[in-house]
């Protein structure tokens, strides 16, 4: 299954369970808080910390499903964006200083 057939799933999810389409304020809210939740498992060392990224990434899906964003499609071009950037590391802290 590839994301665009994931992110579906994740909109069909919310249609089903009658959970918010229309209010996007309140997704980027929702996808607010799940992540973190996963930060806190990370910080806790708890087992459910890749359950907690999951549902990150579900929220991401479906919020992007609910805009009409091909979100396979733009972590595809933004990788490869990526790729021909360079940077600077000081203090573990990248800064752009160019592309290619």
């Amino acid at each position: 299954m590839n994301i665009k057939e994931m992110q579906k799933l994740a909109y069909d999810n919310k249609v089903k369970k009658g959970f918010n389409i229309d209010n996007i304020e309140m997704e980027f809210c929702y996808l607010y808080g799940e992540i973190a939740e996963a930060y806190e498992a990370y910080l806790r060392k708890k087992e459910d910390l890749g359950e907690e990224l999951a549902d990150v990434t579900i929220y991401l899906m479906g919020l992007s499903e609910i805009l009409g964003i091909d979100l396979q499609k733009e972590i595809e071009l933004k990788i490869e964006k990526n790729k021909n950037r360079v940077y600077k590391v000081e203090n573990k802290v990248a800064t752009r200083i160019s592309e290619k």
